[in-house]
């Protein structure tokens, strides 16, 4: 659990007897493996319901985030599928401040959503651009107080799939991590070409 958010404001709330370990969740649990692992099971029945006969091959919206994400963790946390009001930040890297989600996200709409889905009939190359900028930009933003990153691949498989692709593969990411995290650090600038070559990976493991 080292690798959680450190946040601030009045909501960063942690489950008391968890040493600070674990967030304040509606099960009572206190042990960081246990509730990795309620989120991990909840998100594979996430994925189940999402890639089923009511697959979304439509344009997405900011509503459809928000409404997976408290599909997903609603019967874990209070705040499933809100916008979050707290700062987060990871090591020494700040997300958006959270009074700019709200505005941050009507622009990830815009110049995202709205752009690149649904993304039928896309070649590898500009699937791959329009993961890569779509994924980067969302997590800059980091709408959710928790869970921010398995929400954008879970929106990065949904676009694969819109494109006649299968389910991604981020093996690759997991082993470099390092590689994954400059890849989002050079977004800042709207440098994409690195994420959009780790997508292309994704694409064709």
């Amino acid at each position: 659990m080292g690798d959680r958010y450190k946040a601030t404001g009045s909501q960063s709330e942690f489950q008391p007897d968890s040493d600070e370990q674990v967030l304040r969740n509606r099960l009572g649990i206190t042990d960081p493996d246990e509730i990795n692992d309620i989120e991990l099971d909840l998100l594979g029945q996430l994925y189940e319901t999402i890639f089923s006969a009511e697959f979304p091959n439509r344009r997405l919206t900011v509503s459809d985030l928000q409404f997976w994400h408290h599909q997903w963790l609603g019967n874990v946390y209070s705040w499933a599928g809100e916008i979050r009001t707290v700062n987060v930040s990871k090591e020494d890297f700040s997300f958006a401040a959270a009074t700019q989600v709200p505005r941050l996200l009507g622009q990830f709409q815009e110049t995202c959503l709205d752009l690149y889905t649904p993304a039928n009939e896309l070649a590898d190359e500009t699937l791959a651009e329009a993961m890569a900028v779509t994924h980067v930009e969302l997590i800059l933003i980091h709408p959710f107080r928790e869970g921010n990153g398995r929400l954008a691949r879970l929106l990065s498989d949904v676009m694969a799939v819109q494109a006649g692709r299968g389910l991604l593969d981020y093996s690759e990411w997991d082993r470099h991590k390092e590689q994954y995290f400059a890849a989002i650090r050079l977004g800042v600038s709207r440098e994409y070409g690195a994420m959009e070559e780790l997508f292309l990976k994704a694409l064709n493991n």
